[in-house]
């Protein structure tokens, strides 16, 4: 029987407790350090050379349903009842609201050094310690807004210049597409500043610290945030009614994305798995 994903503004305490203690379970057993192993491996851009999975390429959003799977359900083997929330960050904007309290993900980093001081994944703690693609620090870091150069978390008027695109994706399949929801949502544009990042990609700049690059995912937020990216995909495929993910078959030889981007049919690494078989998942999970 499918389980529900609930907005994180709605948890209960005990809601709140038993992902927190399922997620600092996981980062004890070893495991958690394994999910950021993984996305830093299978963080590649266009300038690199090689398949292109999880970003900058149509399958993000897929990728990624993937891979808030197999978190949820290493969680879920620690604690049944869990499930991973999500962060609506059109609603939820302050810096003091959810998932920003201390009994769930703590708040922002401190003013010195971005330090997280509050919440159970503070490195006073002693059970967060940050252990892959660490270059300063062994503890979390967040910086909110960004006090040095402020910038907005995405509207929901620009969240919805992204769902009102009916087609998926397009050519050339990769960052500089200006069509296609794909891209709309992941959020690469163009010029500098906030003005060259929109939804997905301005809510990591806008937590900041830990969130920024392929080691996202030591900031446990990366998580709710992805589940609520998941549930724009769900949304999407919902308001345009066979409306598939793009493309439907592998670019050829001749193209310079050729072997570069993972088609519907073709299994997405590193799983046995087709961007096709994920595009339903009503029979996993729903969202409340």
């Amino acid at each position: 029987m499918a389980y529900t994903r609930k907005d994180v503004s709605t948890l209960t305490a005990g809601e709140k407790r038993r992902f927190v203690n399922a997620l600092l379970e996981l980062k004890r057993r070893g495991e958690y350090d394994e999910f950021v192993r993984t996305h830093i491996q299978y963080y590649v851009s266009d300038g690199e050379d090689g398949l292109r999975t999880a970003h900058m390429a149509p399958s993000f959003l897929p990728w990624h349903r993937r891979f808030l799977l197999d978190l949820e359900r290493a969680l879920r083997r620690v604690d049944s009842s869990v499930t991973v929330p999500y962060w609506d960050w059109t609603r939820d904007r302050a810096t003091t609201s959810a998932p920003w309290t201390r009994d769930l993900l703590g708040g922002n980093g401190r003013r010195s050094d971005r330090q997280v001081m509050t919440g159970p994944f503070a490195y006073a703690s002693g059970n967060w310690t940050l252990r892959e693609g660490v270059t300063d620090t062994e503890f979390l870091t967040r910086d909110l807004g960004r006090a040095a150069a402020p910038i907005a978390l995405p509207t929901r008027s620009e969240l919805e210049g992204a769902l009102a695109d009916p087609v998926y994706d397009v050519s050339p399949w990769d960052s500089t597409v200006t069509r296609g929801f794909r891209n709309k949502l992941e959020g690469w544009g163009s010029g500098r500043g906030s003005a060259s990042w929109r939804n997905h990609n301005r809510v990591h700049r806008w937590v900041g610290g830990a969130m920024v690059g392929g080691a996202s995912v030591n900031d446990p937020v990366f998580w709710l945030h992805h589940a609520f990216i998941d549930l724009c995909w769900y949304r999407w495929q919902r308001r345009h009614g066979g409306a598939r993910y793009q493309p439907a078959r592998p670019p050829g030889p001749v193209s310079e994305q050729y072997e570069r981007v993972v088609a519907r049919h073709e299994k997405l690494p590193p799983w046995d798995v087709t961007p096709d078989q994920l595009e339903d998942v009503s029979g996993i999970y729903r969202y409340a």
